[in-house]
């Protein structure tokens, strides 16, 4: 991903070309959601309660849902099998497609598989899989990682784009999206017909009637589900809606959250194998349920977490992800929503390895603000930044707060220290006076010094006239 350089430095180093891509389309994006919510819901804050409240529900309640959807799924046919580990779920696929005697795989774009690392499990094994969303499919072929979990390309612009295609004999050098997406149609449908068996993920699950539900915008996972005989879904346990009512608020809220649209162009209700009289469609459905982390998750102080219903809307609108792209953050969840859920799923040992990512945020709660099922993403931030300083994990080019805390805690230390603060302004980087400032400081462009006047203006408004 970016080894362990903090998110910080990744940023520093992001070129210019590459942070004006990821700022643009965030900031676009953002902007249309929210006068898409707004034009056409009286009270979308509202919506975002709610969708919060049911999700939480789950959240609380899984140990009687999972058993529920399980019992549903089978009675509609499914084949429900469990995965504690990333390495479990790996070899639960692996079991299926060796019993199918399948080598060949189609699949949609699903953050548990990158999650798992599942393409690259498969290739060891001598299997071939290919990713059939457009920007999945174009990180696969450049041996590159997702920077966006909706876009996952959002680092690339359509030059580089034209060169990989290029390279990997899809055609001349050809920058026009239409045609890079024409020669990527042309060579993915062959991939459709050959394929044994597909992959997807789910958007939700409905503990109702334990049907699947898929959003798509490229058509491709029908492609793949119409072309095979095998269907498996990679689902994390959190996925769990109580009703089928329950869905048009999810479905209204993702579509505007994550891409800005009304409704996503495909919606997909998977609710088994295919019937003898229907000739399209799969003769075996296999759901895996994926833990890797989220029991970890629910025994922890941050379960709100395990709401997303991964729209990205906090990543588009986040001034540290737009500065410091997807990738800075060492996982497959970058932005705010990384920053919370990476470290969680590491479970305690290993959780001082993405401990410094929380503190990637300025706090401002915009991600609260945007979030389809209202996540204090905020709070559970300072919660496991807390949780950290308890542990003593030592964050990289972090200043000591020590004397902060004195002088926040005593007024005359504070009156004092606003009355000689002046003198920043024309105290050169090299000359402050501790050396973790000096390097907090060179990475970071401080605004001008215009404190200290407040309480001169309150004392002279107190003067009788």
């Amino acid at each position: 991903m970016n080894g362990r350089k903090s998110v910080d430095q990744a940023a520093a180093e992001l070129s210019a070309e590459t942070q004006a891509s990821v700022y643009h389309s965030t900031k676009v994006t953002h902007e249309k959601r929210t006068k898409l919510l707004f034009d056409q819901y009286k009270n979308p804050d509202q919506l975002r309660q709610w969708a919060g409240e049911v999700k939480q529900h789950v959240i609380d309640n899984l140990d009687s849902y999972l058993p529920a959807v399980e019992a549903r799924m089978q009675q509609n046919g499914i084949k429900v099998h469990w995965a504690a580990t990333a390495s479990a779920a790996c070899h639960t696929v692996l079991d299926i497609l060796v019993a199918r005697r399948a080598y060949r795989v189609v699949k949609t774009k699903t953050m548990v598989s990158e999650e798992i690392r599942l393409g690259r499990f498969l290739q060891h094994h001598g299997i071939e899989s290919v990713e059939t969303d457009l920007g999945e499919f174009i990180v696969q072929i450049d041996k590159d990682h997702p920077s966006h979990i909706v876009r996952p390309i959002i680092h690339k612009n359509r030059r580089e784009i034209a060169q990989s295609f290029e390279r990997e004999g899809l055609g001349a050098y050809n920058d026009d999206p239409k045609t890079i997406t024409m020669r990527a149609r042309e060579h993915l449908r062959h991939k459709y017909m050959e394929a044994d068996v597909a992959i997807t993920g789910a958007n939700f699950v409905s503990a109702e009637s334990g049907r699947i539900v898929l959003v798509t915008n490229e058509g491709n996972s029908r492609f793949c589900l119409a072309a095979t005989r095998c269907h498996i879904a990679l689902i994390g346990i959190e996925k769990i809606v109580p009703r089928d009512q329950d869905l048009p608020l999810f479905l209204n809220l993702l579509g505007r959250s994550a891409t800005a649209q009304e409704l996503t162009v495909y919606t997909e209700f998977i609710k088994g194998p295919r019937h003898e009289d229907q000739l399209d469609g799969s003769d075996e459905v296999h759901v895996i349920f994926v833990d890797n982390g989220r029991t970890d998750v629910l025994e922890s102080d941050c379960t709100e977490i395990l709401r997303c219903i991964r729209c990205g809307a906090c990543l588009n609108v986040c001034p540290v992800y737009r500065q410091a792209s997807g990738h800075a953050y060492r996982s497959v969840y970058p932005g705010p929503l990384g920053a919370v859920l990476s470290p969680l799923m590491m479970g305690k040992r290993l959780f001082f390895e993405k401990a410094d990512l929380p503190k990637a945020s300025s706090l401002c709660g915009a991600c609260h603000e945007v979030c389809p099922v209202n996540i204090p993403i905020p709070d559970l931030l300072l919660r496991l930044r807390n949780r950290a300083h308890v542990r003593g994990v030592a964050m990289e080019g972090s200043p000591p707060m020590g004397a902060w805390s004195v002088l926040a805690s005593q007024p005359l230390a504070w009156r004092t220290a606003l009355s000689a603060s002046r003198v920043l302004n024309r105290l050169p980087t090299d000359l402050l006076p501790i050396p973790a400032l000096q390097a907090w400081e060179q990475s970071r462009a401080l605004p001008e010094w215009r404190g200290g006047a407040f309480r001169k203006w309150l004392a002279e408004r107190r003067r009788p006239s």
